[in-house]
């Protein structure tokens, strides 16, 4: 049986149904979440998907942190389970403290939306074992508010403890230390403002690069079996 990995769906989400095909594109079985369920239906892995979850009042993000389903999810990353928050689903993770730091409005007050161009920083995450570090990568970006900040301690040791993930090349939106993508000091929880979800289907994208995501988890989840 291919490993189940769900996509939690918030109000305003618009990304989910990509992250379900592009599951189901690198061979394991995408399962859909309602945010307001209290059950994670026996899935093995995670993914917030984007878009604007409660249409951005507030913060972006802060709102669905309290949807019910999120203290499943908590509780599972906090176990162990791999999460990946894209996009918005990064904003909801930090707003939910998985991961630190916040996401702002980006640096020119414009929304950005292009291939990017990344570097990978590690492959020590369930996301990202099967890239190398040093790799450069192309992954869609699309976002408002995604400029990555945190304070001076939590930079120095997201930077000394190899827990950033991804790094803009040519940074779009203002991010400190030119952050696209980081990770809990576990390695199972990854969060990126870039969309995997949109770079795996060559006949849509001018990059397959996001399939590396989905093949490492799936790689991971298999493992345990």
């Amino acid at each position: 049986m291919p490993p189940r990995i769900g996509v939690v769906t918030f109000p305003g989400s618009l990304d989910d149904h990509d992250a379900l095909r592009a599951i189901r594109w690198a061979g394991a079985e995408p399962v859909p979440l309602w945010h307001a369920s209290d059950s994670l239906d026996g899935v093995q892995a995670l993914v917030l998907p984007g878009g604007f979850s409660y249409g951005d009042y507030l913060r972006a993000g802060a709102i669905a942190r309290f949807s019910p389903l999120m203290a499943e999810v908590i509780t599972a990353a906090e176990q162990g389970m791999p999460v990946l928050g894209i996009c918005n689903g990064f904003q909801v993770l930090c707003e939910a403290h998985l991961l630190p730091g916040a996401l702002i409005r980006n640096h020119r007050q414009t929304f950005v939306c292009r291939d990017q161009r990344l570097r990978v920083e590690s492959s020590d995450t369930v996301w990202s074992q099967d890239f190398t570090a040093g790799d450069e990568i192309t992954i869609v970006l699309k976002n408002g508010e995604g400029s990555y900040v945190a304070d001076a301690e939590t930079l120095a040791r997201l930077e000394g403890e190899d827990q950033v993930v991804f790094r803009y090349l040519d940074n779009p939106n203002g991010s400190a230390n030119d952050i696209a993508g980081i990770t809990n000091a576990r390695g199972n929880v990854v969060g990126l403002m870039p969309h995997p979800e949109h770079n795996v289907d060559p006949l849509t994208s001018p990059s397959t690069d996001g399939v590396g995501f989905f093949s490492s988890v799936i790689r991971y989840v298999e493992a345990l079996v």
